[in-house]
């Protein structure tokens, strides 16, 4: 049995899940049980620096890889993965909805993915887009994968991952598309009005990727595609508000589900405030 797991991440360009995801693993940083290493490309997603950063992961020697990137089908995330591969590092794929697309080819490839819809793309177009908007629209998009339970199907397909590596198994690599069922089945909601508020913040997400795509990729005068990536952003940011509401009926009535990692790794659980996580009964 491996003591200490090792995880590579490897960033390219952004994603909502990409700032913290080594930090949504170790939320207290005391896991004794993984050592992680990040490394990446900043925002650029060229294939050359996408290889040559993969390169410098493999030198780390990890049980297994995460490969996160916007739009997994470019050349960039493309090159890096089948560099990692190449090493013969087990890899997975964490990407937003366009790489949907390619999950056949991942798939006879022997790559894992995960890939979450409701993780749209930021309107990025010059006259709309500056490093604040940048902050805003990426606390929202964080907001409503917490509160849905996106995030939480992430990082339930990662502690899989190092849970099998622990016992010294061969590693099945997820194959996942993070839905509004999926993720919702993972929410732990207890309220139905806070459920559908949750639902509803879910859906407007989801939806936000193909106004921006638009407005980044189709329309070309500027007059038309500033108000229509403007608009995405509005989208999303109503989205992060009603995920908010959602939270606030939960805390409400004191069932808020926490799921923190033990030292070794266990995933806890609690929903009253005010007692101690504990071992979910099976």
């Amino acid at each position: 049995m491996s003591e200490v797991v090792k995880i590579g991440i490897l960033k390219i360009g952004c994603v909502g899940t990409a700032p913290l995801i080594e930090y949504f693993l170790d939320e207290r940083a005391e896991r004794e049980d993984i050592e992680v290493r990040v490394i990446g490309t900043g925002a650029k997603m060229n294939p050359e620096q996408s290889y040559e950063t993969a390169l410098q992961l493999t030198a780390y020697k990890p049980n297994f890889a995460l490969v996160i990137s916007p739009n997994a089908s470019l050349p960039g995330p493309k090159v890096a993965r089948e560099a990692l591969a190449k090493a013969g590092i087990p890899t997975v794929v964490l990407s937003d909805s366009p790489a949907r697309r390619i999950t056949k080819e991942l798939e006879s490839s022997g790559f894992g993915y995960i890939i979450v819809e409701a993780d749209a793309m930021i309107g990025a177009r010059r006259e709309f887009l500056d490093p604040s908007e940048v902050a805003f629209y990426n606390g929202d998009v964080l907001k409503v994968l917490a509160v849905t339970g996106a995030l939480a199907s992430v990082i339930d397909a990662v502690d899989s991952l190092i849970e099998t590596a622990k016992r010294g198994e061969k590693l099945s690599l997820p194959n996942l598309y993070v839905d509004q069922e999926k993720a919702l089945a993972v929410s732990g909601f207890n309220n139905p009005y806070a459920r559908a508020k949750a639902m509803a913040a879910h859906e407007i997400a989801r939806r936000v990727a193909a106004v921006s795509s638009e407005g980044c990729f189709v329309v070309k005068e500027w007059e038309r595609y500033t108000p229509m990536v403007a608009s995405a952003h509005e989208m999303m940011r109503a989205a992060a508000r009603l995920a908010d509401e959602a939270r606030e009926i939960e805390k409400g009535c004191d069932m808020v589900l926490r799921r923190p990692h033990a030292r070794n790794g266990t995933v806890l659980r609690k929903t009253r405030l005010m007692e101690k996580p504990a071992v979910p009964k099976s």
